[in-house]
């Protein structure tokens, strides 16, 4: 393509408390060499420096590429999502994070693979893994840190597989068609963490593709909000994930709506283990081996019935 014809791509960065890391992630955008894009940032409340360095950053680098930022009370990580997609003037919407960074050359492979593949709506790639140094902890965070098999991928089955039982992705590694938003609704703002359940939406369409490409590099350090140790946090986190998968049930026909309903409880399991009620975790994951049993049953009559019509 000639960089005339090339989509603008929206850059979009969540920040929050940050400082540490937030330079790093503004300077990889300008590192990536697709030329057509444009960043948008708000900063969320942050009660450290973090929208001091942004300043400063953007002084420095405004004349470089278009830069939107804005500043303004905590009202956290969805509806400033959504607030950030409203903004946004891209066709594609790249999925970014104060703490972690770009890679080169992931931007165009995204777009790429998108105006290939017309009805898909999002893409999305692998990460490496690095600590709060940016050292290299990991090659692969969907194969070495999630344990994710890859290959389930390269399906449209695989993919709802891999959505529902094992979330596997993790950092900025997707790429999303703004129109795209119309359909799904964007993230649920009343929900602490919305990538699954965005993702899950996604899914139920058959909107998500896949090229194995490290895209970015996604940060582990003491503050990730998804890994945190803290048990109530845990539980907290675990409950709302159960809330996600019954809610989102009515999205998917069958094997995968069963599926779902297995993965609640086997989510439930791991909130009654933490919780120590470990009477209920046996019960959940009784239920939780049937239900994975009958999705597997109904999932082999699916394909016998495609391969007789």
């Amino acid at each position: 393509m000639s960089a005339p014809a090339m989509p603008l791509v929206s850059i979009l960065i969540p920040a929050f408390n940050h400082e540490r890391y937030i330079e790093r992630c503004l300077d990889s955008v300008l590192e990536d060499p697709y030329p057509s894009k444009e960043l948008v940032i708000i900063d969320d409340g942050s009660t450290d420096d973090t929208a001091g360095r942004i300043d400063a950053w953007i002084a420095r680098h405004r004349h470089e590429l278009a830069v939107e930022f804005v500043r303004r009370d905590n009202r956290g990580i969805a509806a400033t999502l959504n607030e950030l997609a409203a903004r946004a003037r891209g066709e594609f919407l790249r999925l970014g994070s104060s703490d972690d960074y770009l890679l080169p050359g992931g931007l165009a492979a995204m777009v790429d693979y998108l105006s290939a593949h017309a009805r898909k709506w999002a893409v999305i790639g692998d990460s490496v893994v690095v600590d709060q140094d940016g050292r290299k902890l990991h090659e692969s965070g969907m194969r070495d840190l999630h344990r994710a098999d890859k290959r389930l991928y390269a399906s449209d089955e695989g993919i709802r597989l891999a959505v529902i039982t094992q979330w596997a992705v993790g950092g900025p590694v997707a790429l999303v068609r703004k129109r795209a938003l119309e359909t799904v609704a964007g993230w649920s703002e009343s929900l602490r963490i919305d990538d699954w359940d965005f993702f899950l939406r996604l899914a139920a369409h058959d909107a998500i593709g896949f090229i194995d490409k490290n895209v970015c590099a996604y940060r582990i350090h003491g503050t990730n909000l998804s890994r945190t140790r803290d048990t109530r946090a845990r539980i907290l986190n675990l409950l709302e994930a159960q809330s996600v998968a019954m809610r989102r049930e009515c999205l998917f026909q069958e094997p995968y709506r069963t599926l779902l309903r297995a993965q609640s409880h086997y989510l439930g399991a791991k909130i009654s283990f933490l919780q120590r009620r470990f009477g209920s975790v046996t019960v959940h994951m009784l239920v939780y081996l049937s239900l994975l049993a009958a999705s597997r049953v109904k999932r082999r009559s699916a394909l016998h019935l495609a391969e007789g019509a």
